[in-house]
């Protein structure tokens, strides 16, 4: 917007400009006067501040600002009724509240073994040619039939799962597993152990150390057990398989003082186990974890490691010479009381005869 001079500084400016006559000057003022007024008239005079400079949108923002009941503030809920309240929330397209929480969960695994296996008595032990070793073998067979049907279920979401191929991948599983617990790493290992197998894992492994290694495998590990099962809805489904493992390992636990506690570093072991693994087959990022272990009811209980502690003498009570010499006393006549007369009268000789310290 053009910017115009006030009239009365044109007028000023007239009247100071050197070699114009008198006359001269007031003959121009009067012809500047009247533009100058009609142009002071013509400028725009704002008071309002909030008024837009540009009105061409006027209508469109008028559009933009929409208009709302305010809530009454003063009114108290026990005022308004049932129908009322009913009303307000259809308009404002508002649920009812529910008199319970819900919370969004994630199942990521389940919680223990469904129809868990059942270890033969004396595997490991009882060679096929035995008749125990016969009779085991044909117990697993007739168990066989359901343990295909889950593996038929797994492949079904996982194409390139086999049995002969899962035993190794298995091993790879438990290897790493070990491995992080005795390094007491508790975010490497969650990758290998599901959330009902870490607790388990990592209890009680603080102010120890750990020395653990896997040495080799006796037998080639094996799938003996597979089951699928599915846990609050059809879609969400779970695998678990049970792989027999038999091989040497070396263990060593020491408490916070370098004391062992458990094993040796020297001495290898056999050690036959049956883990079992799971995945969530419906999760597309489902991945096989260590689950858990199976012990047999016929297994013998192992002793409890020797744990150490730190002991504390307590301060034994002075008693005073005084109280205790009257008390040995009264103990004296008690017993004195209760002896029979045939004692007394025996030892009644045995004090005259003894020679008093005084006479010496």
């Amino acid at each position: 917007m053009d910017k115009f001079a006030p009239a009365k500084t044109c007028l000023r400016l007239l009247q100071v400009m050197p070699g114009v006559p008198q006359a001269a000057q007031s003959g121009a003022l009067g012809v500047l006067v009247n533009p100058l007024q009609n142009l002071v008239q013509m400028q725009q005079v704002r008071h309002r501040q909030t008024k837009h400079w540009n009105p061409q949108f006027k209508r469109l923002r008028k559009q933009k600002f929409v208009k709302i009941d305010l809530p009454n503030l003063r009114e108290k809920p026990e005022d308004i009724t049932k129908e009322e309240m009913r009303r307000r929330m259809k308009e404002r397209g508002v649920l009812p509240p529910r008199p319970w929480m819900e919370r969004p969960f994630h199942i990521s695994c389940t919680g223990g073994i469904f129809e868990a296996y059942v270890p033969p008595e004396g595997d490991g032990k009882k060679s096929i040619i035995s008749t125990s070793g016969a009779k085991q073998k044909l117990e697993f067979l007739e168990k066989k039939s359901k343990s295909l049907m889950a593996v038929r279920k797994i492949r079904s979401y996982e194409e390139s799962f086999s049995t002969d191929e899962f035993g190794a991948e298995a091993q790879e599983i438990y290897i790493k597993a070990h491995q992080n617990m005795a390094a007491k790493d508790k975010y490497q290992i969650r990758e290998y152990v599901s959330e009902r197998c870490y607790p388990e894992m990592m209890h009680n492994v603080k102010d120890k150390t750990i020395r653990w290694r896997f040495l080799q495998s006796l037998e080639p590990p094996r799938v003996v057990h597979a089951r699928v099962t599915e846990v609050i809805t059809k879609e969400n489904q779970f695998a678990q398989v049970t792989v027999r493992f038999h091989s040497q390992q070396m263990l060593a636990i020491y408490d916070r003082f370098g004391r062992l506690m458990h094993g040796s570093e020297i001495l290898t072991k056999d050690v036959l186990e049956y883990v079992v693994f799971e995945k969530h087959i419906s999760n597309e990022y489902g991945k096989w974890r260590l689950h858990d272990k199976i012990i047999p009811d016929w297994l013998p209980a192992k002793q409890p490691a020797p744990i150490t502690y730190r002991l504390i003498e307590e301060a034994e009570e002075e008693v005073a010479p005084k109280e205790l010499a009257a008390g040995e006393e009264s103990k004296q006549v008690e017993a004195g009381g209760e002896q029979p007369k045939e004692q007394v009268q025996l030892a009644a000789p045995v004090e005259s005869s003894a020679k008093p310290s005084v006479a010496l």
